[in-house]
């Protein structure tokens, strides 16, 4: 059983996963900040760098899917696959930064990144629950919190120094390497993970006919469809507002903190609350604030920096709080045999969804502006706000029907 208190083996283990994550998880938005270069370099209009980011979420999709159908984080050995997959999101960005010049080259490697992805993070989450279960919640969180980090590094990289758009993604595409280098040396399995379980490609149905599953899916979905929207249109976002008012401001600063400061924050706090107060539940309360931002950005649009900045900074962490609560409450309603396929499978969907606001949002900006684009995201953390709310209830009965049992005495229970 785990101790009480993590082990060192454990910490040790978290801060090696995390650093994975914040390494590879630069490659993700690596092409799209460096969109403003590649509108001069290539003519590039706001249907190419939607696209741009685009294919890598259809990669994600694509190879999350195909490996929970073939349950591969259950069925091969999680460190090696985090690394092999790292190592792959490394050649396919330095490919684009050497290789790349328009949209024909670089939106297939930008979909392959997008499939090596899809073998580091769900497959991060999965070995994360091999080492830690009392304290699951903060662990994840932490996790989320170096994938929030990491796909904000980008932005910092290229405000803040004056390389060249091909540098920046080489530089993105090393610490891929690096992080590649520590799955495969220093990353391991923890003593809680399930042995290798049968091939069972039909496992992923039962995610959505039993109720636990299906509801913490439902609101994985409903936090996904906001959040990949607001993490790439932000920066966006921000320039229209401040340019009503004809007000300077460093978007890719103020980006970088509102997605990767605030956001990082918003993990931890929210996965430390969660083991305290009860995950599904925070998870729900996460999503209320997050829905209230998209509201309230619509009306702030256009205000002064010292309305729409704390405001941001606030959506940034409240967006994200609740990430590793789903993974969290998913691992504890699934089987254990099968939790890499369950939270791979619940990625790739949630992923998909991201495509559809992610390509949505930029277009009603265009016709409706940028207050309704902002707003119709709301809809997804108010649906998946319910979801977890149900599925609070739902563990809180199950937990009532297990105890009685557990408390008989042991010749009681084989009556």
């Amino acid at each position: 059983m785990q101790p009480s208190a993590p082990d060192r083996s454990a910490v040790r283990q978290l801060g090696y996963i995390a650093a994975v994550q914040v390494l590879v998880m630069a490659t993700w938005f690596s092409a799209s900040a460096v969109v403003p270069a590649l509108r001069a370099d290539w003519g590039l209009g706001t249907a190419g760098a939607t696209l741009l980011t685009v294919s890598v979420q259809l990669g994600f999709v694509t190879g999350a899917l195909s490996a929970a159908v073939l349950n591969l984080a259950d069925r091969l050995p999680a460190h090696r696959l985090v690394a092999v997959c790292a190592l792959a999101a490394a050649v396919a960005t330095a490919a684009v930064g050497t290789l790349a010049h328009g949209l024909a080259v670089a939106v297939p490697l930008r979909f392959l990144t997008g499939v090596a992805l899809a073998g580091v993070y769900p497959t991060g989450l999965k070995l994360m629950t091999s080492w830690f279960d009392r304290g699951r919640g903060l662990a994840l969180g932490v996790l989320v919190g170096a994938l929030t980090l990491g796909s904000a590094l980008p932005q910092l990289i290229s405000s803040f120094t004056a390389l060249p758009w091909r540098a920046v993604l080489l530089v993105a595409a090393a610490a891929a390497l690096i992080g590649a280098a520590i799955a495969g040396r220093l990353v391991r399995p923890g003593p809680l993970g399930a042995p290798a379980p049968p091939f069972q490609p039909r496992y992923i149905l039962a995610l959505f006919r039993e109720r636990g599953p299906r509801l913490a899916n439902l609101g994985y979905f409903g936090h996904m469809w906001e959040l990949y929207a607001m993490w790439t249109w932000l920066p966006a976002y921000l320039a229209a507002s401040m340019a009503t008012r004809g007000t300077p401001l460093p978007v890719g600063v103020a980006a970088f903190v509102a997605i990767g400061i605030a956001g990082v924050a918003g993990c931890l706090l929210g996965g430390w609350l969660g083991d305290r107060v009860g995950r599904a539940r925070l998870a729900a309360l996460a999503m209320a604030v997050s829905g209230t931002c998209c509201l309230a950005a619509a009306f702030a649009f256009g205000g002064p920096p010292i309305l729409v900045l704390p405001l941001v900074f606030v959506w940034g962490a409240a967006v994200i709080a609740d990430s590793g609560l789903f993974s969290a409450c998913t691992s504890q309603v699934v089987d254990p045999r099968y939790t890499g396929t369950a939270l791979t499978t619940q990625t790739a969907i949630g992923f998909l969804l991201t495509i559809v606001t992610i390509q949505a949002t930029p277009l009603i900006a265009e016709h409706a502006g940028w207050p309704v684009a902002v707003a119709l995201l709301a809809l997804g953390p108010a649906a998946g706000a319910v979801a977890m709310l149900r599925l609070d209830r739902h563990m809180a009965a199950v937990r009532a029907w297990i105890s009685p049992a557990r408390r008989a005495p042991a010749g009681r229970r084989a009556r």
